[in-house]
């Protein structure tokens, strides 16, 4: 019998997470979720479903938003991990959704709000590069950004699911954020 611990089912990867370099051996099985929590003591991404359909754990990896239990650590060595703890930066502020969901209100339980923070955060980059949802309209220009209103925005969210329902107030957050 094998141990799972042995050297042949470990490798070493080198992750930037929020902005700090850390080098860990990992098992080959272990998801960036599990990692971030256990070993990295970074526990705003949450274990909601464990199947990549609720994204409670949305992280930013080179800055896509993605859901870190469907991840493979090992498969994400030299990349650049952005955690709902990193988002307001070195500072002691807040990111400037992090305080537009605060006054807002854009949460109850907080269980998902991390991942919302993460994939709202995801979402605007992807609507500022041109990536179209499956809401855009085919005449807008390809390439351009896409102008995002409440219905581009809870499309572009709907893999972010909120049990409590703080959806309007989640939708309001984003908007007060767009340039």
């Amino acid at each position: 019998m094998t141990s799972a611990h042995q050297p042949g089912h470990q490798s070493e990867v080198t992750l930037r997470v929020n902005g700090k370099p850390h080098t860990l051996r990992v098992d080959h099985r272990r998801v960036l979720l599990d990692l971030l929590r256990e070993e990295l003591d970074l526990t705003g991404s949450k274990k909601g479903c464990d199947h990549g359909q609720c994204g409670a754990c949305t992280v930013l990896v080179d800055g896509r938003r993605m859901n870190s239990c469907l991840l493979l650590a090992v498969t994400l060595d030299g990349s650049d991990i952005t955690t709902v703890e990193g988002l307001g930066g070195d500072g002691e502020d807040p990111h400037p959704l992090q305080r537009a969901f605060l006054d807002r209100d854009a949460f109850q339980c907080g269980y998902c709000t991390p991942g919302q923070l993460c994939s709202a955060i995801g979402m605007l980059a992807e609507a500022a590069a041109g990536h179209p949802s499956h809401v855009t309209d085919p005449a807008a220009p390809s390439g351009r950004p896409v102008p995002l209103d409440r219905t581009e925005i809870r499309e572009r969210m709907s893999g972010n699911l909120c049990r409590c329902g703080a959806y309007p107030r989640i939708v309001e957050a984003i908007e007060d954020v767009i340039p």
